[in-house]
């Protein structure tokens, strides 16, 4: 989900500069022929989660308490999802393949989608919609409390992904798509916060470290910017 801006191009007696400028520019961002069959790939693979369940319950082998299972099976991909989309722009500077952003915003998507599934399952199957029991979980329940901030930061950055949002936007995109870090460390605080009562924390230790490398990339980054300009 690359920020980008539009400058807009007078036609005054130019229109074949600007003609043979549009072919150049396209030139340079043309596709890899690979490109359109991976994302169908990525696409399956972000539906797999999801195909899982529906067949797992077709099956009957969702477990003994089916909502627990789901809730957490959403929770889990969610947290998968985004840790993909973090780590895109470190590998595309790595590899050296601009074209692996095109990914980015499906991925972060897909992270938005599981999240949505995980937070409805919460609300109407495990709380059948009960405003104070579910205020009350938010007030008592740390975990909870973190894990409805994750979503809602999570809401600006799915209903901004359209291209048409990132032209209207401009450089403010870029400031307010910022905020997947702080989601990602809600996300991983959430899971932790929830395994800690059974003392199950190997899989939280797992993505918050997976977390903290990739962020911690960011920032020396950054530094290393700051330092050379």
């Amino acid at each position: 989900m690359p920020s980008s801006t539009l400058t807009p191009v007078r036609a005054s007696g130019m229109r074949t500069a600007a003609a043979g400028g549009a072919g150049a520019g396209a030139a340079r961002t043309a596709s890899p022929r690979w490109l359109a069959p991976a994302k169908v790939l990525v696409f399956a693979a972000g539906l797999y989660p999801l195909a899982r369940l529906v067949l797992y319950g077709l099956t009957d082998r969702l477990g003994a308490n089916p909502i627990e299972f789901i809730t957490r099976s959403t929770g889990l991909w969610t947290l998968v999802m985004l840790c993909i989309t973090l780590a895109v722009t470190p590998l595309r500077r790595v590899t050296g393949v601009p074209a692996l952003l095109r990914f980015r915003r499906m991925i972060g998507l897909f992270a938005f989608f599981y999240a949505t599934l995980h937070f409805t399952t919460y609300l109407w199957f495990d709380k059948w919609f009960d405003v104070l029991a579910i205020l009350k979980d938010v007030g008592k329940r740390p975990f909870i409390t973190i894990g409805f901030a994750a979503f809602v930061l999570l809401i600006p950055l799915a209903a901004t992904s359209p291209r048409a949002m990132v032209r209207r936007l401009g450089r403010h995109w870029a400031t307010l798509h910022r905020a997947i870090y702080a989601i990602a460390l809600f996300g991983v605080l959430h899971f932790w916060w929830m395994r800690a009562g059974k003392h199950n924390l190997a899989q939280p230790k797992l993505y918050a470290t997976i977390v903290a490398v990739l962020l911690g990339w960011r920032l020396l980054e950054w530094g290393w910017r700051r330092i050379r300009a």
